[in-house]
């Protein structure tokens, strides 16, 4: 039998417009397992945000496809990683070359 049209209403008007805990990954379900949606989580919300842009300073670097981003505002384009912009490896030799680059001075 059918439930009144009064009920059937609130159930309508009372369901969940947001996710508690998963966020950018409530797209996924119940699917994949909640591991591999924590790592997913991570990675899409870093490849989602605006960066710095180390040219003009302002907040407006996107990610445009894999390792490229670009800047709205200076319309640069950038090669960077994949998922964010500046990865551990890059920082670390970008810190060695900042320091050979004093000792040679």
């Amino acid at each position: 039998e059918r439930a009144p049209a009064s009920r059937a209403a609130y159930h309508i008007t009372n369901m969940a417009k947001h996710t508690r805990k998963v966020h950018i990954t409530g797209k996924y379900g119940v699917r994949y397992g909640a591991s591999l949606r924590k790592q997913i989580k991570k990675i899409e919300i870093t490849q989602h945000a605006k960066y710095t842009c180390s040219f003009c300073g302002k907040d407006c670097v996107k990610r445009k496809a894999t390792g490229v981003w670009n800047c709205s505002s200076c319309k640069k384009v950038i090669a960077g990683g994949a998922y964010m912009m500046n990865t551990a490896a890059a920082v670390t030799v970008r810190a060695q070359i900042r320091r050979l680059r004093e000792i040679a001075e």
